[in-house]
């Protein structure tokens, strides 16, 4: 299983419909392609709560480890990235729901006030979810009300959902009206990180060379370097091998040589490709299409 992207990696999936944009989902993060889902970003607000187990989750530039018991709250457009923590299953709940379902019209006092004061601030992109903070504990609370809503949906489901997220969001609001405003440093930060990753993205078929890299984002090799090892926790070359590989997987799975897949991701030879794929798979790419079939 992947997540599917659009060229500037905001995920291509709906997240309900028009009338009711909320789409609530039990995910397990071993059943993603080599246990991680790839970055992307969303327009819609996304709370998780971890179900069973333990795995790692990335919001833009900060990296949490979360529990069975625990949460997040991941703002509107924010990039993020999950993966699993030595190999161990973990099941988690998704709830996402675009901010419109909170304030209801354009510029309305709730969206002004309340909804865009928040959204709007990428300093504020993640907050996580503990069980022994009191408000955060009445959150994950209200989370799992929320599912066992969708379980057996009643006839006022929907009227049901709108008021428990809008409890969440009143707790949000309470503590975020009282933070520091940091937007101006982190949006540099993060947009920074976009265009490189964007460029990457759009460009991983081909040589790309650190000058190229670095020019995309206007710094200088060395700072590019270090800003995307802080940022990413790996280094630009392994990341961009590694979302090579990923890219390669989809392709697998149909009537195409594995010759013809190493090079449609941009490998110049099917040993590299291999020697490459078992790094990142544990197994080489005739073993994985084996493994497909045979399933």
């Amino acid at each position: 299983m992947q997540i599917i992207t659009t060229g500037n990696h905001r995920e291509a999936k709906e997240h309900g419909s028009f009338s009711f944009p909320v789409y609530i989902s039990v995910e397990q993060i071993q059943a993603y392609e080599h246990g991680t889902f790839l970055w992307h970003w969303h327009p819609e607000i996304e709370l998780t709560w971890i179900m069973s187990g333990e795995m790692e989750y990335q919001i833009n530039d900060t990296t949490y480890k979360l529990s069975a018991g625990e949460g997040i709250f991941g703002n509107s457009n924010s990039l993020h990235t999950g993966r699993r923590i030595n190999g161990q299953h973990c099941t988690y709940l998704s709830i996402t729901f675009h901010p419109r379902f909170l304030y209801g019209y354009e510029n309305s006092i709730l969206q002004t006030k309340y909804v865009g004061f928040i959204t709007a601030n990428e300093s504020w992109a993640s907050l996580p979810l503990k069980q022994d903070v009191k408000w955060q504990e009445e959150i994950l609370e209200a989370i799992k009300e929320i599912y066992e809503l969708s379980k057996t949906p009643e006839d006022d489901f929907e009227l049901s959902v709108h008021r428990k997220l809008m409890y969440i969001w009143h707790r949000l609001y309470l503590h975020f009206s009282t933070q520091p405003d940091n937007m101006n440093k982190s949006f540099i930060h993060i947009q920074r990180l976009r265009e490189l990753l964007k460029f990457i993205h759009e460009n991983y078929t081909a040589e790309i060379s650190l000058d190229d890299i670095a020019d995309a984002i206007s710094l200088s090799k060395s700072e590019c370097c270090r800003f995307f090892k802080k940022h990413m926790d790996m280094t630009i070359f392994d990341y961009i091998l590694y979302y090579k590989i990923q890219k390669s997987l989809p392709m697998l799975s149909k009537d195409q040589s594995i010759t013809d897949t190493a090079l449609s991701v941009g490998f110049s030879s099917t040993s590299y490709y291999t020697q490459i794929f078992k790094r990142y798979m544990n197994c080489t790419p005739l073993q994985y299409k084996k493994s497909l079939l045979k399933n």
